[in-house]
């Protein structure tokens, strides 16, 4: 999945082209992410977000079926290209989403049954110098390409599988536009929108059935720790006013 605020020239892999590219990993300096302020969270990782991030949902595209793709991201800001979760070089929260900590890797799906493994070569980690190697002189995968492609492939499984979680929720006619109104110190208002959260009152009214087949299915469990997770929106509005306030001039 490539996002771009974060990957600014993702490309795709190739063990002629790339056969000397060598990677400075693990990423330690995570201001390659300040700009983000959203990322695409699996299903299988709600658990763990939901303690640290807002998890919200977005129209992603279309269907095949030509429905909206529902997409569950962690919200990082209260606006535009913030992320309150770099502070300086380093990550803030304990948890770093699943997509973001493949970077610099990505995955480019070429159709529904193949994808392309790439890699952010804008990343100044990436060089012909240092680092490790992608590829062996043979032009075979080096270590680390084979420790990160079934990571990939997992990954991408996974977001496979969330998608179909988006698509019942649509289907069942959940979902509704979020609004998020806080009051700042300085007494002026700010205002999130643009996102999708689960409605209570209409998943209260589902009949017993269905409820139950969410149950078995798992995908009530991640309603609720979606629900859970909004607790972290008061989060975001403090680390917002800290840094608006660490931003102003002295008078």
């Amino acid at each position: 999945m490539i996002n771009q605020n974060l990957h600014r020239q993702p490309t795709a892999l190739d063990s002629v082209t790339h056969r000397k590219l060598k990677l400075q990993m693990p990423v330690t300096d995570w201001r390659v992410a300040d700009q983000l302020n959203a990322m695409f969270v699996a299903a299988a990782e709600f658990g763990d977000v939901c303690r640290e991030f807002p998890i919200v949902f977005v129209k992603a595209g279309k269907e095949p079926d030509g429905t909206d793709a529902i997409a569950p991201i962690a919200v990082f800001g209260l606006v535009q290209n913030q992320n309150l979760y770099v502070t300086g070089e380093r990550w803030r929260a304990q948890y770093i989403p699943a997509v973001l900590r493949a970077y610099p890797f990505c995955i480019a799906r070429i159709d529904d049954d193949r994808f392309a493994i790439c890699v952010d070569t804008a990343w100044k980690g990436a060089s012909e110098t240092e680092g490790q190697p992608l590829f062996t002189e043979a032009g075979e995968q080096g270590d680390l390409l084979k420790e990160m492609t079934p990571y990939l492939e997992t990954l991408e499984a996974e977001i496979q599988r969330t998608r179909l979680v988006g698509k019942k929720l649509l289907e069942l006619d959940v979902l509704r536009e979020m609004r998020f109104d806080a009051t700042l110190p300085d007494g002026r208002q700010h205002t999130v929108d643009g996102f999708l959260t689960v409605d209570e009152k209409k998943m209260t009214e589902l009949p017993d059935n269905v409820v139950g087949e969410l149950h078995r299915t798992g995908v009530l469990g991640l309603v609720h720790l979606h629900w859970v997770s909004m607790g972290n929106m008061r989060r975001l509005v403090d680390w917002h006013v800290e840094r608006s306030a660490a931003e102003t001039p002295a008078a």
